[in-house]
């Protein structure tokens, strides 16, 4: 077990939940666990500061516990993309800049450490970089969480490519449904899942069903059910 950045098809694919649920399934292993959210925009103001739900479930998840700075090193309220939030109050995050801050942690070498970029694989960072390039800089394994809707198929199959195309692997992908209008017992709904096994060329780690969970921690148990840990080693 080692090191894997997460990725996503689209905004709400589920990066988190499926993120969160791996975490937790590692930590039912006995495995140590870190889950890392360089960059988070619609973040919320605290005592303690800007705060943002996603970076906190995965904080949750962490195993020895880690200080939310780690976790989550730029925080911005605007709910929109990371890089215009970056614009508004001044800031301009780099991919060196989230390298550096990302090499002590990595160092730490937990039994899983999972970093989750923000939106899909070509989400910009700046007007230069995408965020896809803090993976490519520290060299990291993917997963894909795909989340399974309407289009589902030609996302996930872009993304996949322009994963490999970048040079990197693709060491497996998540199905999370997230269409209410797909339901295990649909033919459409089996199909698609079939054409994903036959076309993605990489493991399924699981297909997250639609969850009763209520609270974060809850969703994160609840997924683990339904995950398998990349093996890679």
């Amino acid at each position: 077990m080692t090191a894997y950045f997460v990725t996503g098809t689209d905004t709400d694919a589920g990066k988190t939940l499926v993120a969160s649920g791996l975490l937790a399934r590692a930590r039912r292993r006995g495995l140590t666990t870190l889950g890392l959210k360089p960059v988070a925009s619609g973040c919320e103001a605290t005592a303690e500061g800007l705060r943002n739900i996603d970076a906190l479930t995965l904080q949750a998840q962490s195993e020895p516990a880690t200080p939310y700075a780690v976790i989550n090193p730029y925080t911005y309220a605007p709910p929109i993309a990371p890089h215009l939030a970056a614009k508004q109050v001044g800031e301009r995050p780099t991919v060196d800049a989230l390298a550096d801050h990302a090499a002590a942690p990595l160092a730490e070498r937990r039994g899983l450490t999972l970093i989750e970029g923000a939106g899909g694989w070509r989400v910009p960072l700046n007007d230069e970089e995408d965020l896809a390039g803090l993976a490519l800089r520290l060299e990291l394994p993917v997963i894909l969480v795909v989340g399974l809707k309407l289009g589902c198929l030609n996302h996930a199959r872009l993304s996949a490519e322009s994963i490999r195309a970048d040079g990197l692997r693709v060491a497996g992908w998540v199905g999370n449904l997230i269409d209410p209008d797909f339901s295990a017992d649909d033919a459409c709904y089996r199909d698609n899942l079939a054409t994903l096994e036959h076309t993605l060329n990489a493991p399924c780690l699981g297909i997250v069903p639609r969850l009763d969970a209520d609270t974060p921690d809850a969703r994160a148990a609840a997924a683990a059910d339904h995950l398998e840990l990349p093996d890679d080693d």
